[in-house]
């Protein structure tokens, strides 16, 4: 079950929100709680008993750990949590990656034997769910945040349907409070409805319109792409996955916000970024905060030489590139991102607010042609798509001319680069603002029916619903 879906939309979410406010305050975490666990089944049943069994293991061993005295005990407690936790990822998600590398290793060195193994279903939301267990530990470890009494309360803190299979990543200590006590106000209510249409529209009006007309050119023989077509096919790419996962991230964002959640901002224009650096303030930014806090600064940051510097910017790419997928091609998406930080900070790139019209669109060049391995998994097959970007040769794609495509590629541009001017960032400022007065709240009320009309109509026309962040 996806949330841009007929069955979420009119029976699983219309369901929960009855049963959830009619039933007393002090059995909503329950009725959430069994409402995500449902949610989650939905999609993975056999798997949502491990993590179930894996979160209520993982909650008595960190309320050991915050209970021992001893500094020692502490540390090997919380070492056993991570250990769990990465031993499930690592299991779950990238036990047939290695196992198919050594195969691969073996076969290069002369050997005809197979190793004895059964490919590994991968379970949905797996990297999202490890993410917040650490959090979870190394927040109480750190003493960020008392640990919760209840093992439903952290159960539901991991589980919560609204952002498990697609985040935002919400660290333990930005919502430990609302998991035990939380206002319910009509304004929120309003206000996330209008968050999750709006992303709701992002994902089924744009993104699944750009998905739809350049599927099929990825699809094809590159040997005879024309350049024009191979332009169009990565640029459309570009738009959709941003729109894709930014609109799960608005919706994501209205139903936590309509339960009561207030979940981190996950995107903030990022195409509008003139640096690679920038681009990663602004992208998946629940993802660079992780990486930054528990990744980045354990590691030393830059608080150490230029060579430790660069070493763990590079160590910190490369597994976020692995953790976006078990292939070579997401490591060298993460590599190709992690160069650029390097040298914009060898060279003070990063720094300099100067010339950013023309920096902002060598900074998009990158990202784009950085999306090139991140949607090819096959490297030769990646290889050779480069080769045509760069060949120009053909003539302008005939889906150029295709009215509905043309007008959400335009549409996708408008909105993805307007906030660079006033306008667009009033715009913007109206669509997600920080307060809002009576009158625009009903008018985003409105603007808001109209989008949910188009975008159930849209649904209801076509069977066509890709979900890109299903293997994360």
């Amino acid at each position: 079950m996806v949330f841009s879906s007929i069955t979420f939309l009119f029976y699983f979410l219309p369901a929960l929100l009855l049963v959830y406010w009619v039933c007393p305050e002090r059995f909503r975490n329950l009725i959430l709680l069994l409402g995500s666990a449902v949610f989650y089944a939905w999609g993975a049943p056999k798997f949502v008993f491990v993590l179930l069994a894996s979160t209520v293991v993982d909650f008595y061993i960190v309320q050991a750990m915050a209970n021992a005295r001893l500094s020692s005990k502490r540390k090997q407690l919380l070492s056993l949590s991570i250990l769990l936790n990465l031993g499930l990822l690592a299991w779950f998600k990238y036990a047939n990656f290695f196992v198919n590398n050594i195969q691969s290793v073996m076969q290069m060195l002369g050997s005809d034997s197979r190793l004895p193994w059964m490919e590994i279903a991968l379970p949905i939301g797996i990297s999202f769910y490890t993410f917040q267990t650490l959090t979870y530990a190394v927040d109480v470890y750190r003493g960020t945040h008392t640990p919760l009494r209840k093992v439903s309360d952290y159960v539901l803190y991991i589980i919560m349907f609204p952002q498990l299979i697609a985040g935002p990543i919400v660290r333990f200590h930005e919502i430990a409070d609302e998991l035990t006590h939380r206002s319910f106000l009509r304004q929120d209510i309003l206000d996330g409805i209008n968050r999750f249409v709006i992303g709701l529209a992002k994902k089924v009006l744009i993104a699944n319109v750009l998905a739809e007309h350049i599927d099929d050119i990825f699809r094809a023989d590159f040997a005879t792409l024309p350049t024009g077509m191979a332009w169009l096919a990565i640029l459309g790419y570009t738009f959709q996955i941003y729109f894709d996962f930014s609109g799960y991230s608005d919706m994501a964002i209205g139903l936590g916000r309509i339960f009561g959640f207030h979940f981190p901002e996950n995107f903030n224009a990022p195409y509008i970024s003139a640096s690679i650096t920038e681009f990663w303030r602004r992208w998946h930014i629940t993802l660079g905060a992780f990486m930054r806090n528990y990744l980045y600064i354990p590691l030393g940051g830059n608080q150490h030489s230029a060579f430790k510097t660069y070493r763990n910017l590079g160590i910190v790419f490369l597994l976020s590139g692995l953790w976006h997928g078990a292939s070579w091609n997401f490591v060298m998406w993460g590599a190709w991102h992690g160069f650029f930080l390097i040298i914009e900070r060898l060279s003070g790139w990063s720094n300099s607010n100067r010339f950013r019209f023309i920096r902002i669109p060598i900074t998009f060049l990158i990202a784009v042609l950085g999306w090139v391995v991140f949607r090819i998994e096959e490297l030769d097959r990646a290889m050779e798509f480069y080769g045509r970007l760069f060949a120009f040769d053909g003539t302008v794609p005939i889906l150029w001319y295709h009215a509905k495509f043309r007008f959400i590629l335009l549409l996708a541009v408008l909105i993805s680069f307007g906030s660079i001017f006033k306008g667009g960032q009033k715009m913007m400022n109206w669509l997600y603002p920080q307060t809002m007065g009576e009158a625009q709240r009903y008018v985003r009320t409105s603007l808001s029916f109209m989008l949910f009309i188009l975008s159930v109509a849209a649904l209801s026309s076509s069977s066509f619903n890709p979900f890109i962040y299903f293997r994360f």
